[in-house]
């Protein structure tokens, strides 16, 4: 069984990307406010939420997409240890939200330290929804996810196969497939988690 979300394309990109940001701090650390921007985006472009993102959702420009990180930048501000858990991140994004007019999604974290066929059940019923989740990842014992260490991201997508659940990611304008057993077992105390939004009459 297959599910991937419509995504938008910025020339060859899939989304925005945190690398074309001057400012320093959004360069290093705005992956929580990329993340964020991401969902107004998306829930612009296929749900019709357009008070969530202030430029034109139907056609997403790279400097549209830059304005719109640095006015999420307040609520999201990178800092020094990041949007290390989920209820940073759902604070943050609940206060811009609540500058906008109109329906806005409800948000509810999982954490990273709950069941693994709990946390898979529950991404596929989000993703069946056609909503997108943000996802914390923090250390993880695998070096070959090294460029997802401490980082937010979206996942838009799964494919299960025989048993195997792999999940679709997208992050710096780019998707990749991942073993969600692995992706979930990262082998460290601390944990990350993901964002669930819900609609009405969804919530």
């Amino acid at each position: 069984m297959k599910k991937t979300l419509e995504q938008y394309r910025i020339g060859k990109c899939v989304g925005g990307s945190q690398d074309w940001f001057e400012d320093m701090w959004m360069n290093r650390g705005g992956c929580g406010a990329v993340t964020a921007c991401e969902c107004c985006i998306y829930l612009a472009r296929q749900r019709g939420l357009t008070e969530l993102y202030p430029f034109d959702a139907m056609n997403v420009t790279k400097g549209d997409f830059i304005a719109f990180g640095m006015q999420m930048k307040p609520f999201l501000s990178p800092r020094p240890r990041g949007i290390n858990t989920t209820a940073l991140f759902i604070e943050g994004f609940r206060a811009y939200l609540a500058t906008r007019k109109g329906p806005v999604p409800a948000l509810s974290g999982f954490q990273g330290s709950r069941d693994a066929d709990e946390a898979a059940a529950v991404i596929r019923a989000q993703l069946d929804r056609g909503l997108p989740i943000p996802y914390l990842m923090l250390l993880h014992q695998d070096k070959a996810l090294e460029d997802f260490f401490w980082h937010w991201f979206m996942l838009d997508g799964y494919d299960e196969t025989d048993g195997r659940l792999m999940v679709r990611a997208f992050t710096y304008g780019e998707t990749a497939w991942f073993d969600f057993g692995n992706l979930w077992d990262t082998g460290h105390e601390e944990k990350g988690g993901f964002v669930l939004l819900s609609l009405d009459p969804e919530a």
